[in-house]
């Protein structure tokens, strides 16, 4: 095997890894997260689905995960969450800190 065909093997592994990464979706209605309780496997990258279905954008905040994102109105993010280990980890919606909290539970 040449060294191109190494880098090219290498490439698309670690790309359809990726892409099979298992994806875990919250939503935001009425300034709330659905779930507020998310449980993810422990050890292992998952990507998180954000889902506004509010009419107004809402910032998107964890400083476990570290990540601070706002998510327009009707729209979502998508974000990639490197591997934790167990534990319970907050995040919650800055505009509307007071109803739009919740917690990663990595089990």
């Amino acid at each position: 095997m040449n060294r191109f065909t190494a880098t090219v093997l290498i490439f698309v592994t670690g790309f359809a890894g990726a892409a099979s990464a298992e994806s875990y979706m919250l939503t935001i209605k009425d300034h709330r997260f659905d779930p507020a309780e998310l449980s993810i496997p422990a050890d292992k990258a998952v990507t998180l689905v954000v889902k506004n279905l509010d009419a107004t954008p809402e910032e998107f905040e964890s400083k476990p995960f570290r990540i601070e994102k706002v998510v327009p109105a009707n729209s979502e993010a998508s974000f990639q969450l490197r591997a934790m280990k167990p534990g319970r980890y907050k995040f919650f919606g800055e505009f509307h800190e007071d109803t739009a909290k919740g917690e990663v539970v990595v089990e």
